[in-house]
């Protein structure tokens, strides 16, 4: 199984996750984890995950997602959904995720509606 791969930057006041690769079990749903857990550690309160080139995700990536951004509410940040596919954006649809993620077309879009 492919590993989710991963880059980190900052777009205006948040800091972006840029993953690439499936988010399932044993393909990227750990490294999801960590990754959201050392940007909350950090006292990182405006996230974006850019899932551009994210084909696809299971369940067990699904529930990652979920998870995150509970964790993140829980500690007072706020994370954001950017470049949803269209195998995703069907997902998030189907589980009416849409109502819980506040999901953007761009990063920039994303990161620019924290300062509204």
């Amino acid at each position: 199984m492919a590993a989710l791969k991963w880059k980190r930057y900052t777009e205006g006041s948040a800091v972006v996750l840029a993953l690439s690769g499936p988010i399932s079990m044993g393909g990227g749903d750990k490294t999801l984890r960590d990754l959201i857990q050392d940007l909350l550690a950090e006292g990182k309160s405006r996230v974006v995950i850019d899932l551009a080139a994210v084909p696809g995700m299971d369940s067990t990536g699904l529930g990652e997602l979920v998870a995150a951004y509970t964790s993140a509410r829980n500690r007072g940040s706020v994370l954001k959904l950017a470049n949803l596919t269209h195998k995703v954006k069907d997902l998030l649809v189907i589980t009416k995720l849409t109502s819980v993620f506040e999901c953007h077309d761009s990063v920039a879009e994303a990161a620019a509606s924290f300062d509204r």
